[in-house]
């Protein structure tokens, strides 16, 4: 049986940023609650409250949106983006004014 490999224009990376309340004890709880529950979900940090998680496809994507909107916290901003594995290839980097070498993206997944 022959492999079949997906396209980098159906795999896709999913991007949560968030701006949450940390004013209070309940807030700050609430807001590691949520950080720990992404964490929990296979999201990486990128940035502080920016998020990132490879996923194979819309279906996949839809089904992680409604595991986070199901664990939103009360207050707060929370967006989330969507880039297919090609556009997130040429995503520029730079740390301290210096440009960086872009990250590898996963390798192709083969499916038998």
């Amino acid at each position: 049986m022959s492999a079949s490999y997906l396209s980098g224009y159906r795999l896709m990376w999913i991007f949560v940023m968030f701006d949450l309340p940390v004013g209070t004890k309940k807030e700050m709880r609430d807001a590691t609650q949520f950080r720990q529950f992404l964490l929990d979900e296979g999201f990486e940090m990128s940035q502080f409250s920016v998020y990132a998680r490879f996923c194979n496809g819309k279906d996949s994507f839809d089904a992680h949106l409604g595991r986070i909107e199901r664990n939103l916290p009360e207050k707060g901003d929370i967006h989330i983006l969507t880039f297919t594995d090609r556009q997130y290839e040429n995503i520029v980097r730079f740390s301290s004014q210096r440009r960086q070498r872009p990250r590898k993206n996963p390798d192709q997944l083969a499916m038998f």
